[in-house]
């Protein structure tokens, strides 16, 4: 086990009627760019969506985070996160992986840790945060499809996820378990500063530990407009079947563009413009 007494998130499947999708907020406020000046061989970099990436085929998993975990060994850990979130349970097994290692656990929040990934860091005997960071907290959020039996069921079965989540924040921050479910129902962001006076963080990181890598951010411009898009799509409750239908449509209106990484500012608010058209006819 880590060196810090850690509750376990216990976590079962839902129903085939639910999928987790990420919180547009979060990918709006998420620099993918941001990443560690120095990275040791103990330390596993948890940089992007939690899960598998539908995008660009990446998304950090718990098999990944595990055999990392068993790359280094009988070693103390430092774990990078930078991440808008994503699955929840992926974020819960990633966390669940990083409680039972045996030796300490180190968390540096270098620019983003939403939603799965503020369970992630969570993990951590000790947790650092940059001073322009953010930490966000708030309920499980899935799209569910189904008569109401469904909706009632997926409800019924995300009311103890939330439960552990708090207990988790709880147990991080000192707060009772009621506080920590107040700061989950409000979707709370806190920046590196009120992270570490409401408890949920030890220290700010050294402003020299975090950069942002241009080329990477140049490289991922498209990818992260066309994130946010489906993200306020799944916000409307529309399916992903759905919307990645009409993400398509866009792209072929647009004279033929790869949706890839290579588009520029003029080709995402052309994309962006087809949406819109699309949507309000």
């Amino acid at each position: 086990m880590s060196l810090r007494k850690l509750p376990e998130i216990q976590a079962v499947r839902l129903p085939s009627v639910c999928a987790f999708e990420p919180d547009p907020d979060a990918l709006e406020r998420w620099n993918a760019a941001i990443v560690a000046q120095d990275s040791g061989a103990a330390t596993i970099s948890i940089l992007d969506m939690i899960g598998e990436d539908d995008w660009i085929g990446g998304g950090v998993t718990a098999k990944r985070v595990s055999a990392a975990l068993r790359s280094i060994g009988a070693r103390d850990v430092r774990v990078d996160i930078n991440s808008p979130g994503g699955d929840f349970f992926e974020g819960v097994a990633i966390y669940n992986a990083l409680r039972a290692h045996p030796h300490k656990v180190s968390v540096r929040i270098l620019g983003v840790a939403a939603s799965a990934a503020s369970v992630i860091a969570m993990a951590g005997d000790d947790v650092q945060i940059g001073k322009a960071g953010f930490l966000m907290l708030h309920n499980a959020w899935a799209m569910t499809i189904g008569n109401r039996h469904d909706m009632a069921e997926a409800a019924r079965i995300l009311e103890p996820f939330d439960a552990a989540m708090a207990a988790v924040y709880a147990e991080r921050s000192g707060q009772d378990v009621a506080k920590a479910a107040e700061w989950m129902d409000a979707e709370t962001w806190f920046g590196g500063d009120a992270a570490v006076e409401a408890g949920l963080a030890d220290s700010l990181l050294p402003a020299d530990a975090v950069t942002e890598d241009k080329t990477k951010a140049e490289a991922l411009l498209g990818v992260n407009a066309t994130r946010r898009i489906d993200a306020r799509l799944a916000k409307t409750g529309m399916p992903r079947s759905e919307r990645r239908a009409l993400l398509a449509d866009a792209k072929r209106g647009m004279s033929g563009a790869a949706l890839t990484a290579t588009q520029d500012a003029g080709d995402i608010a052309a994309l962006i413009q087809g949406l819109r058209k699309t949507i309000s006819t």
